[in-house]
């Protein structure tokens, strides 16, 4: 074989490489067009957030269905507003229940999507109407203290 045809046949076999590598990194990273649909933006109000952030996981049953990707306040409400965007491939009905929720004791916060029954499900656009604040730590010490406290018995007379 002459070094020109072994240069080619060299060459042939890195971009077949190159190109497995290219198609197995698009594979694992999901990216391929075949099976993406648009996303859809939802959002939901919330009394309390905790401690959870833009960028944060949406889940429902333990499987990452969308990107939390604005917290405002809104002034009217009074409340915190979450807009989040939801993969295409996920459909939820319109009573669907929005909980902030905690991954592990003292993990990062995430926003947990409960289905409900109905049939009609949520257009891009829609508001959460049922939703449960994040659980702060805090809260829940200083209600156990004082319920603590008024069961307490009084001190004996001398």
């Amino acid at each position: 074989m002459s070094r020109t045809t072994l240069d080619l046949w060299v060459g042939v076999f890195v971009a077949m490489g190159i190109a497995a590598l290219l198609f197995l990194a698009l594979k694992v990273g999901s990216i391929s067009g075949s099976d993406i649909q648009s996303p859809y933006t939802l959002s939901a109000r919330f009394d309390n957030i905790g401690g959870l952030k833009a960028r944060a996981p949406v889940k429902s049953a333990g499987v990452l269905v969308g990107r939390v990707s604005e917290i405002r306040y809104d002034n009217e409400h009074f409340q915190a507003e979450v807009v989040f965007t939801v993969d295409g491939r996920y459909k939820f009905p319109t009573d669907t229940f929005a909980n902030i929720l905690t991954s592990g004791l003292l993990g990062e916060q995430y926003l947990g999507l409960d289905p409900g029954g109905e049939e009609k499900t949520l257009a891009p656009g829609d508001v959460i109407k049922k939703t449960q604040s994040a659980v702060v730590l805090e809260k829940l010490i200083s209600q156990f203290m004082f319920n603590k406290a008024a069961d307490g018995e009084p001190a004996p007379a001398k």
